[in-house]
């Protein structure tokens, strides 16, 4: 561990003791403090490692059948990040959102779902959608 990573654990340990406890298996619970505590803290860390997606009551379910990850505003398909399954990999084609609900980072969840879909089935990904592009590189 490096003398940075120190730092960062100690700050975010301060700034919420309740939510990050390095001494805990898994040592962040967000279950704990309340969701201001957390941004806060999670704002003021200072190697910007961690960050926070607001959920806006949306739900973002991944639904391998149909190769895409989905965004649902209760009953209704808000958006979706489809992408082609080549076998040992995956490439990521498109990402939309309906323009009504612009700007709360869903297309950022949608991309995040398939990402964490392809590394629990241990396949690569790739993209050429732009926007999961921009994704990927972050």
């Amino acid at each position: 561990m490096e003398f940075g990573e120190v730092l960062s654990c100690e700050a975010l340990c301060d700034g919420s003791p309740k939510t990050f406890d390095i001494n805990r298996k898994p040592w962040i619970d967000v279950t704990i403090a309340d969701n201001a505590e957390i941004w806060q803290t999670v704002s003021a860390c200072p190697s910007g490692a961690l960050k926070v997606l607001y959920r806006h009551e949306i739900d973002v379910v991944f639904d391998c059948d149909n190769h895409r990850s989905v965004a649902y505003d209760e009953d209704k398909v808000i958006g979706e990040c489809d992408y082609r399954d080549n076998g040992d990999s995956w490439v990521i084609y498109h990402t939309e959102v309906d323009p009504n609900y612009g700007g709360k980072g869903i297309a950022k969840r949608l991309v995040y779902k398939v990402i964490e879909a392809a590394e629990k089935n241990k396949v690569g990904l790739e993209a050429t959608c732009s926007y999961a592009v921009k994704v990927l590189s972050e």
